[in-house]
């Protein structure tokens, strides 16, 4: 377990516009536990008020033990983070932990999980029933939306689409500064058909823009093309700069698939603000300067969002989740003082 990390903002930041408001009936030495549950690790922390990361933890996600074990490490991992809690004197008012897949927020369900298995699973309640505490289930890109929203590249914005870009493609959406949920299925960006005929896709499709811009597909589609073996998509990045023709090949193909993809979202949504996040975005202006100039060629009457790069990077799905249980938290106090909720 690490130690104590420094404050990522103000609290101020952290309730301005985002549903959070002054803590009700907040007891001294609160806090809350997140946890962001990937394909290959999970991020948990302990986070105060502030939502500063009081002790943190990342632990390899057991999937290929099958998704029983991926259970038991997430609910063995909230337990570490709450005796971590309980030596430091401090109360754990919640837990918040977000998954990949199709989450059904509202029945607090793991509806499908390709990369983890889990088919209509009532992991918060699993969760809770193994460890004790009051927890509540999220998506991670949401969560990753939701922590750029109110700590990262999205404050203030009311219409944004918030794209991670990994080992899938995903986004979060949200319209007059409310959360896209449609019971857990929106935002799946990542199958949006931009190649005809196409590759075949994870989700039993084919030409799904994760054939052509995930990470992993740019990496895939690099060795197959090159006979050369590649660790990643940073590899290709590099080799971009570098003038290679084949990486270059590879990654206009990936950056003109998400400007169609992000297009279509636009003309659909009509969002101010589009952020990129995820480990393809860390390319930096490698990515962000041929999409953006891609989508400016696609849009004719549209709005013309301002399109940036994420703040948080790998942070900010555990960010949300933190920020997750503390809004659960104040609902339930809410309820049992009959307050409103802020």
């Amino acid at each position: 377990m690490d130690g104590p990390h420094s404050p990522g903002t103000a609290a101020q930041a952290v309730f301005s516009g985002h549903g959070r408001g002054p803590a009700l009936d907040e007891a001294p030495g609160s806090c809350v536990l997140g946890i962001d549950v990937g394909g290959t690790g999970m991020k948990g922390a302990v986070f105060d008020r502030d939502m500063r990361p009081l002790e943190s933890v990342r632990r390899p996600t057991p999937r290929g033990d099958g998704p029983e074990a991926v259970e038991d490490a997430v609910a063995d991992t909230l337990l570490v983070l709450s005796g971590a809690a309980t030596r430091r004197g401090l109360r754990v008012r919640h837990a918040g932990v977000v998954v990949p897949g199709i989450v059904d927020d509202a029945r607090e369900r793991a509806v499908r999980s390709a990369n983890i298995g889990w088919r209509d699973l009532p992991l918060a309640g699993l969760l809770e029933a193994r460890t004790g505490l009051r927890v509540t289930l999220g998506h991670d890109v949401r969560a990753g939306g939701l922590a750029e929203g109110a700590l990262g590249a999205a404050r203030g914005a009311r219409d944004v689409l918030f794209v991670a870009i990994g080992t899938g493609v995903a986004a979060a959406i949200v319209s007059d500064g409310r959360p896209v949920l449609a019971g857990g299925y929106a935002g799946e960006l990542g199958h949006v058909v931009v190649e005809s005929p196409g590759r075949r896709c994870a989700c039993g499709g084919s030409g799904c823009l994760e054939t052509v811009a995930s990470a992993s597909a740019v990496a895939e589609a690099y060795s197959a093309r090159s006979g050369r073996a590649v660790t990643g998509a940073a590899d290709v990045a590099e080799l971009t700069e570098r003038g290679d023709p084949v990486a270059g090949a590879v990654w206009r193909r990936a950056t003109e698939g998400l400007a169609d993809a992000l297009a279509t979202a636009t003309t659909l949504l009509g969002p101010e603000l589009i952020v990129l996040g995820g480990g393809l975005a860390e390319a930096g202006r490698l990515l962000l300067d041929p999409v953006r100039a891609g989508l400016d060629e696609r849009l004719g009457f549209q709005r013309r969002p301002t399109l940036v790069r994420a703040e948080l990077g790998d942070r900010a799905g555990c960010l949300g989740a933190g920020l997750t249980a503390w809004r659960a938290a104040d609902a339930m106090t809410a309820v049992r003082t009959g307050a409103t909720a802020p």
